[in-house]
């Protein structure tokens, strides 16, 4: 009985100090275990059915007093589960969505990629066939050029479609006729333009000579005394070296000078090629750079250097001559032998 009152004396204290549920029930194994006594025993078990069923009544009583707020508080509680389940659903679903989003636009990136390859395919093969359009035009419009020597927009045009043609057009096989033809063409240019530049280098130069010379003959015939009207004026003729080095250049002889303005030389298609003969000069030079044909030419300058000096002193001879018997005759006409 002292032991049972001492397990009882320790129990309540155990309940009045810890809430702690599973502190009273080794309390409880702790009384049970102490006491020998069957009795003992009977009288702790009541005790604990009699404090259970002061627990259920007071729990009854708490959920009478607080029902309506008991009754929220689950509903609210179930609410709540309900929603941080869809939620948790939702969530899984958005998750699955997006790995399906992800695989398609991994495949849709791959088509557009092939779009892409497919489109700047297309254009460089448009590209191509606008080329091979032109290039079919360039006998034409190059028969014309050299028809009305504008031979820099030839030399252009020639080196531009050879260059494609042996580049990017290569493996047209069609094409095949055209690139011997004009590969043949490019090979001569040179020649052609060589031509024209002695043309314009011994030729036409001589000639304006010879044009003033006969309009200072016209000029003496109408004079008396014709002996102190000079043969030739050369002095103010506009030679290429002078035009060099007055009218283009701020400093004589400079090459970077040189090299600019052959740089800037033009050919304008509207006016006369031939009208400045200096510039033309220029631009057949302009074009055998294009060509790379500048050690052929002045070789080629070379070799005719002594031939065409030879025909200007004879071409000039018989210009002297002629004009020497055309005021011999004018003066025996007027009766003056002399």
């Amino acid at each position: 009985k002292m032991a049972a009152g001492e397990a009882a004396g320790r129990y309540r204290s155990t309940m009045s100090k810890s809430k702690d549920p599973s502190g009273l029930l080794i309390s409880v194994i702790r009384t049970l275990s102490t006491s020998d006594d069957v009795e003992d025993r009977e009288t702790e078990k009541g005790r604990l059915e009699e404090a259970y069923e002061k627990c259920d009544r007071d729990l009854d009583e708490l959920i009478v007093q607080h029902y309506t707020e008991l009754t929220t508080a689950i509903r609210t509680y179930q609410s709540i589960t309900e929603r941080i389940t869809n939620s948790r659903n939702k969530i899984k679903q958005v998750k699955e969505n997006l790995l399906s989003c992800k695989m398609l636009l991994h495949c849709k990136r791959d088509e557009l990629r092939k779009l892409w390859i497919e489109g700047i395919e297309h254009k460089h093969v448009l590209n191509l066939l606008d080329e091979i359009e032109n290039i079919k035009q360039v006998p034409q419009k190059l028969e014309q050029c050299m028809a009305s020597k504008h031979y820099l927009n030839a030399t252009d045009m020639l080196v531009s479609a050879v260059d494609s043609l042996e580049g990017p057009l290569l493996q047209v096989e069609g094409l095949s006729d055209l690139r011997l033809e004009l590969h043949s063409k490019k090979m001569n240019m040179h020649l052609v333009l060589i031509d024209e530049l002695h043309r314009h280098l011994y030729i036409k130069s001589t000639n304006r000579v010879g044009q003033r010379n006969k309009e200072k003959g016209r000029i003496s015939s109408l004079v008396k005394d014709a002996s102190s009207v000079p043969l030739m004026d050369v002095t103010n003729l506009s030679t290429p070296r002078k035009f060099l080095e007055t009218s283009q250049f701020s400093t004589p002889g400079s090459s970077s000078m040189r090299e600019t303005s052959l740089l800037e030389i033009k050919e304008d298609m509207e006016l006369d090629p031939e009208e400045n003969s200096t510039v033309f000069m220029g631009i057949l030079i302009k074009g055998l750079a294009k060509l790379k044909k500048i050690p052929e030419t002045v070789k080629a300058i070379q070799d005719r250097l002594e031939q065409e000096l030879k025909q200007i002193v004879k071409r000039s001879t018989t210009q002297v001559a002629d004009n020497g018997y055309q005021r011999g005759e004018n003066l025996s006409q007027e009766n003056q032998p002399r």
